[in-house]
């Protein structure tokens, strides 16, 4: 098999904390949850992921989680944080960034790493696909990648991103503007 014969897939690149899961929201900024305990996912985040699955998107999770670097949490809390989204949510890979901002890898967001590296593995167009996000640097890392940006705005007290290609109120009503991108293109 040559690798013209590999099929190319498109795919839904998801920041976890705000978008698949409640964000715990301090002053203003939002943080992770500190454990499996305080993990909820948000309303309709179910049913928006199979309904992308079922219209052949692959969903994949890319998520800075500096808390690690920073001794505030453990990988093996994030870990089972992600594996409680895997197991409830049809994702096919969860990519994690652990890098602090001062450790300047390319893949901790706004840098496209994350997303570069998956589309490798999985074979995909990226100008095909979306990503979704709570914060400017998901955005950035999804327009650097080539996708189209949906920014979920959640109010919080910070930067906001220069230009998504939509703005949505929840990760369902991304996934509608996905799916009627999709009948329209």
């Amino acid at each position: 098999m040559g690798i013209h014969d590999l099929k190319v897939q498109k795919a839904v690149f998801l920041d976890r904390d705000g978008v698949l899961n409640r964000a715990i929201v301090r002053n203003g900024r939002p943080y992770p949850p500190k454990d499996v305990t305080e993990l909820e996912i948000l309303p309709g985040v179910e049913t928006a992921c199979h309904a992308l699955r079922t219209a052949g998107y692959l969903l994949i999770v890319v998520t800075n989680q500096p808390d690690v670097t920073r001794g505030k949490t453990t990988r093996d809390v994030v870990a089972a944080m992600n594996k409680t989204l895997s197991d409830g949510l049809p994702v096919r890979d969860i990519r994690v960034c652990y890098h602090d901002d001062s450790d300047h890898c390319s893949c901790r967001k706004p840098k496209p790493g994350l997303l570069l590296d998956a589309a490798g593995q999985w074979h995909i167009d990226l100008s095909a696909s979306f990503m979704v996000g709570d914060r400017w640097k998901d955005i950035e890392a999804g327009a650097s990648a080539g996708c189209k940006t949906i920014f979920i705005n959640n109010n919080y007290s910070e930067r906001k991103p220069d230009r998504p290609d939509y703005c949505a109120n929840s990760f369902a009503e991304a996934a509608n503007w996905i799916l009627q991108s999709r009948l329209q293109g």
